[in-house]
């Protein structure tokens, strides 16, 4: 090849360089820029590149005559303390916002009517002996399956199982189907059929390693937390005015080359045989824009759904591309509503409800957003927000946005008896946005990691791999920025 390859406009750089491209600027993306920046010496530079229009990919706020309505998550775990270290970083300490602990009741639908999930239910696991017995959404015969987990050995084989499998062997069937497949399945918009347990909930094979049943195990581990000095978090966390505030304080710590509207189109590969270079280097990687720029790179970083990589990798490596395919992803929407309170007769006395596969639906959950936290509508309006779509649900997305409220508002009226007009509605749809962690998962991807490593300085991140939550996604956009800053580093002393 010859230096014709650089006829279009070409993103230069000094010679002493070292220049990463990050394409993709939703949490991922923005955390691997921000702690290259924050731990990079000077001579790293990065360019973000991002086709939409706007960034935090599925993190979306809006705020809707003083509604504050998320497209996306509407909060991030605690437990897993990296998005709330990152928002204390970021100066936001005093912006954060826990549920409202006084209203954190759940309901399931259960043959048309809302049963609250009994108080102690942990996930699935029972934590509290009269709540559990008196409650109407297990059956006798269901609880007493449940409480075999007492006794029950643990499991022999080693390896991954599914959500299923693993709730249907420890606490029944019943379980499975009332509590375990529209709770925690519905956390990863999954089926619970396919869905990966080392992946998704590696807790509960731990639980089950090291105390046999998951009842005992869950009370030594309430017990050990209810005697820390220092009391935990609210177990789910938001900010203020939502989390678009969290994009916001990201992209304006970032000094880089940020580029939105910028979609890439194209990756090569400079392999130094006698190919043309900026400034001879011999090893990178040129990124073709759509709109015909180009960008060298010393290091790229694929901050972007699994199969727009597979696309953009399968020129340079057609294996990885195909292990990137594999990993599915699922539809969903969003529908927000805003009512008047006064015309509501329904309490909104919880964080809303979640609906087994069973239940003759099209929703897959409701979330009373105004209660379950605060500033979340104006004074006298209630706030709600249904999901739709999933893995047994995606046809409903089929439906224009007119018909898709049609139907919301009947559902709400059957199930919650809400005949009021909503003051206004906001519908997000998120198409092909869910990856699919089913049995296996782990595997998958340590596959696809030993795959990239043949493509010195391209990185693979996100959450099609290690984790779909926020504080799972900053991680991993540290620890390539990590790995990426060890690569620079190592090049310069040579």
């Amino acid at each position: 090849m010859n230096s014709t390859r650089f006829s279009e406009p070409l993103h230069r750089l000094d010679t002493d360089t070292f220049h990463v491209v990050i394409i993709g600027g939703g949490i991922t993306g923005l955390a691997a820029a921000y702690y290259l920046e924050k731990h990079a010496p000077p001579y790293v530079t990065y360019s973000v590149l991002e086709g939409d229009t706007r960034w935090g990919g599925k993190i979306v706020t809006e705020n809707i005559s003083g509604f504050i309505v998320e497209g996306g998550p509407d909060s991030f775990l605690t437990q897993k303390p990296a998005a709330l270290n990152l928002c204390r970083e970021l100066g936001l300490e005093e912006r954060l916002l826990g549920t409202n602990e006084a209203q954190r009741k759940v309901y399931v639908l259960l043959n048309g009517r809302l049963r609250p999930l009994p108080d102690g239910v942990m996930l699935v696991i029972p934590t509290r002996f009269t709540p559990f017995v008196t409650s109407s959404l297990i059956s006798w015969p269901g609880k007493l399956r449940m409480a075999l987990d007492l006794v029950i050995p643990r499991r022999r084989q080693d390896g991954d199982e599914s959500l299923a499998s693993f709730i249907r062997r420890r606490l029944g069937q019943e379980a499975l189907d009332k509590i375990a497949e529209p709770l925690m399945a519905g956390i990863h918009v999954a089926d619970a059929e396919r869905q990966s347990l080392a992946a998704t909930f590696p807790r509960f094979m731990e639980l089950e390693r090291v105390h046999r049943s998951l009842i005992k195990g869950m009370l030594i581990q309430k017990r050990q937390l209810a005697r820390r000095a220092v009391p935990a978090p609210p177990l789910f966390m938001t900010l203020r005015d939502g989390l678009g505030e969290l994009v916001s304080a990201l992209c304006a710590r970032l000094r880089g080359d940020m580029r939105l509207n910028s979609p890439v189109v194209r990756l090569e590969k400079v392999d130094g045989n006698g190919m043309a270079t900026p400034h001879g280097r011999a090893n990178g990687y040129l990124v073709r824009l759509r709109d015909g720029q180009t960008i060298y790179a010393d290091a790229i970083v694929l901050a972007v759904p699994a199969y727009t990589a597979a696309t953009l990798v399968a020129p340079l490596h057609a294996t990885l591309a195909q292990r990137l395919h594999s990993i599915r992803y699922v539809s969903t929407a969003t529908l927000s509503l805003g009512y008047r309170r006064s015309e509501l007769d329904h309490p909104l006395d919880g964080f809303g409800f979640v609906v087994p596969r069973r239940e003759p639906t099209h929703l897959m959950a409701c979330t009373w957003t105004s209660t379950k936290f605060f500033h979340r509508a104006p004074a006298g309006y209630a706030l709600l927000r249904v999901f739709l779509g999933g893995p047994h649900r995606e046809a409903t997305l089929a439906l224009d946005d007119e018909a898709i409220l049609d139907l919301v508002r009947k559902e709400l009226q059957c199930i919650m008896g809400i005949r009021a007009d909503p003051v206004f509605v906001r519908l997000h749809r998120w198409q092909d946005a869910n990856p699919q962690y089913d049995v296996g998962h782990l595997e998958r991807v340590a596959e696809i990691e030993g795959l990239v490593a043949a493509l010195p300085g391209l990185y693979l991140t996100g959450s099609a791999f290690r984790g779909v939550g926020i504080p799972d996604c900053i991680v991993q956009g540290e620890n390539v920025a990590k790995a990426v800053l060890s690569m620079a580093v190592q090049r310069a002393a040579h």
